[in-house]
């Protein structure tokens, strides 16, 4: 009863905060954003990274996590970060299937690091990329089976997702 109340508190608190949902012809489409902060954290140098999930042009689910290990580069951080931007838009792109709603088109998978993209599509395994072997992996598959493709993109359009804290982020009608 506790969390009703908080709820309905905060929703009393809040109005007009939110997100708007546009109509979209498009509505299968997933996009996936992607970024790290490499050894951002000061105390234990451990990077944050974090992502912005869309369907049908449509911001759904957003996170931003400090990783569980040091990456060694930028490219670690930001490869680390495709990975889990990845897994929540597979487990997006079955909640839409369940739902009933087959998409045929790739998920879009944006990383703004061209050394991490390069790993991804590198059929090869270095002893420099070993320690992310796991991720390459799981990446590489995705890419191979045409589920994910990764479109070049600048790191200004890139969404500033490696802010210290997401909640930073504003959320608004031109988001």
């Amino acid at each position: 009863m506790n969390a009703v109340m908080r709820i309905l508190r905060y929703l009393k608190n809040a109005p007009g905060k939110g997100i708007l949902f546009a109509k979209n012809v498009d509505h299968q489409s997933i996009e996936v954003y992607t970024d790290a902060d490499w050894a951002g954290a000061v105390d234990d140098r451990r990077s944050t990274s974090g992502y912005f999930t869309f369907v049908g042009g449509n911001l759904v689910t957003w996170k931003s996590k400090k990783q569980n290990v040091v990456a060694r580069s930028s490219a670690e951080a930001e490869f680390r970060g495709m990975a889990l931007g990845l897994c929540e838009a597979l487990w997006l792109r079955l909640l839409l299937q369940d739902l009933g709603y087959l998409s045929r088109q790739p998920i879009r998978l944006f990383c703004d690091n061209k050394a991490a993209c390069d790993i991804a599509h590198n059929p090869v395994q270095h002893d420099r990329t070993k320690h992310v072997e796991v991720d390459r992996f799981f990446i590489k598959e995705k890419l191979d089976d045409k589920i994910v493709e990764l479109p070049k993109i600048r790191s200004k359009i890139n969404w500033p997702i490696s802010s210290p804290k997401l909640s930073q982020v504003k959320c608004s009608q031109n988001f």
